[in-house]
C-alpha cells in the first residue's frame, strides 16, 4: 500500500521540525538557567532571588524580621519567600517553553 501525497516525504520534513524544536528547546533552556526571578514576602522583611535552575542565589532578610522570641515566624518567611520564588521560576519556564511549543506540554522537558 503506497502513501498519497509523498508521506515519506511529510515525514522528513516532520523530524527536521522536530529536530529543530528540539534545538531551539535545549537553546531556551541553557538562556533561562540564568535568567532570576524575586520575590518577597512579608512586606519586604524577606526578599530572595531564584534563577531559572530553581536555585536560590540571593536571600535578604531585614533587621527588623529578625525577633529572637519569634524564630518560627522569620522561619515561615524564609519558606514562603523561598517557595514564591520557586513559583515564579516555574511559571517563566513554563511560559518560555510554551511560547516554543505553542502551549503543547512535552512530558518531561518542562
Amino acid at each position: 500500500m503506497a502513501f498519497k501525497g509523498g508521506g515519506m516525504g511529510n515525514m522528513g520534513n516532520m523530524l527536521k521540525q522536530a529536530q529543530k524544536l528540539q534545538e531551539e528547546m535545549a537553546k531556551a533552556q541553557e538562556e533561562l538557567k540564568t535568567r532570576t526571578v524575586e520575590a518577597s514576602v512579608g512586606g519586604g522583611a524577606v526578599q530572595v532571588v531564584v534563577n531559572g535552575k530553581n536555585e536560590l542565589v540571593e536571600l535578604k532578610i531585614k533587621p527588623e524580621a529578625v525577633d529572637p522570641d519569634d524564630v518560627e515566624m522569620l522561619e515561615d518567611l524564609v519558606k514562603a519567600a523561598v517557595n514564591e520564588g520557586l513559583r515564579k521560576v516555574e511559571e517563566l519556564v513554563s511560559s518560555e517553553m510554551g511560547k516554543l511549543t505553542n502551549g503543547l506540554k512535552i512530558p518531561g522537558l518542562f
